[in-house]
């Protein structure tokens, strides 16, 4: 099995789906504007600078989850996805995830971004599977909690370790296409590293590892260092 793992935020996303979330319930009026405003963008600034607590995050996060019922919350994704989330996704992103699928990997999304969000975009890409830090529910309504270990930094690792051991077949190469520095334990661990309009600390260590540096924020994948459309796998 060849697999191609996709970081989704800031990677096949151009923005942050999380973040973007955090907004479109400050401007529908289903949080305290200011507040929340405030900690969305303080958490984004951390999670970018390396420093997040995933956990302190998450508590902040899915508390508006467990104020609304089920029925309610896939409604306003619904229309999140169609008003956030389609604009940003390029002919790039989707033209890099169909190549690999013609070329016959196996497509995943790895994220840290949680299910409930992330569940509706991974089927825009139309990707084999997603593993996302999963919000638990009970009687049918978020509790604020997660179920195991959040996908984030190492935990991307723990969570590809037992979806790995699930499909129980032998994997012949690994490919991650990431922009975060936040997933460099990712990065160092799979075949073939792919830094995609990377944050500062990422394009560094990519141009010192000599690793592939990708936008995806057009119509074609395109090499950073050249400038010009690359198709991948290749």
């Amino acid at each position: 099995m060849k697999l191609a793992i996709f970081d989704l935020d800031n990677t096949l996303l151009a923005g942050d789906s999380d973040y973007l979330w955090g907004q479109f319930l400050v401007q529908r009026g289903l949080v305290d504007a200011e507040a929340y405003d405030r900690a969305n963008r303080d958490f984004y600034a951390q999670y970018k600078d390396g420093t997040l607590d995933i956990h302190e995050f998450l508590r902040f996060s899915l508390k508006p989850l467990t104020e609304h019922p089920a029925e309610t919350l896939h409604r306003l994704r619904t229309e999140f996805v169609d008003e956030a989330i389609r604009p940003i996704v390029s002919e790039a992103s989707l033209s890099l995830v169909a190549n690999h699928k013609d070329s016959g990997y196996r497509t995943l999304i790895l994220t840290a971004t949680n299910r409930f969000i992330t569940a509706p975009i991974a089927e825009l890409f139309g990707v084999d599977a997603l593993l996302a830090t999963t919000p638990e529910m009970k009687n049918g309504r978020y509790t604020g909690r997660v179920i195991d270990t959040p996908t984030f930094r190492e935990g991307k690792i723990t969570a590809l370790d037992g979806w790995l051991a699930a499909q129980n077949k032998p994997v012949a190469e690994t490919s991650f296409y990431s922009d975060s520095l936040n997933d460099l334990p990712l990065l160092e661990r799979v075949d073939r590293p792919f830094a995609v309009d990377p944050d500062d600390t990422l394009h560094a260590e990519a141009e010192a590892r000599d690793w592939p540096i990708l936008s995806l924020r057009g119509a074609a994948v395109t090499d950073l260092r050249t400038g010009k459309p690359v198709r991948l796998p290749a």
